[in-house]
């Protein structure tokens, strides 16, 4: 059973993220936003670049690279799932949530070219306003599955410290 929960995960991060986005696309216009709370926006963002639009200015060949380096991390990352997925079901839920989001994202760039980020995260502090990149539901999954990745890792090393044979 443990070796279905990454590609059950995968599908659900997938499907989620499809339906958000395309429910964005048909809503709201490009560059536009609607605050659905003090400190949340849903908004309409072309990021044409990687995380926190990182190389976003680059021109097509730029584009072409990242395709290919996050084609080659979605295959690598499958590839984990297969070999290390069924090892634990926090450590394949991990992996499953991280592979549903670089999926997720890559379809994106596939089919439009950029990544449609929506989700807006601010606070007006002193007549400023302070906001995080916006980011969509692959993001925060990959970001999620990372952290579950890390706590799994803790977890495995302190049951193996647990036991350990005492060197008294």
């Amino acid at each position: 059973m443990r070796g279905v929960v990454p590609w059950v995960a995968a599908f659900l991060v997938v499907v989620s993220d499809r339906i958000t986005k395309s429910m964005i696309l048909a809503k709201i216009e490009p560059g536009s936003w609607i605050e659905v709370m003090p400190g949340l926006a849903l908004t309409h963002i072309n990021n044409r670049g990687i995380a926190f639009s990182l190389f976003s200015g680059g021109g097509p060949l730029t584009r072409m690279v990242l395709h290919l380096v996050i084609f080659t991390s979605v295959v690598i990352i499958a590839a984990m799932v297969v070999r290390h997925g069924h090892h634990s079901r926090l450590g394949g839920l991990a992996f499953g949530l991280i592979l549903g989001g670089a999926v997720g994202n890559l379809i994106d760039r596939v089919l439009y070219g950029a990544v449609i980020d929506f989700i807006h995260v601010f606070a007006k502090i002193g007549g400023r306003v302070w906001s995080w990149p916006d980011f969509n539901i692959a993001d925060a999954s990959i970001t999620v599955g990372a952290v579950l990745l890390i706590a799994n890792e803790f977890r495995i090393h302190r049951s193996q410290e647990d036991n350990a044979p005492d060197s008294d």
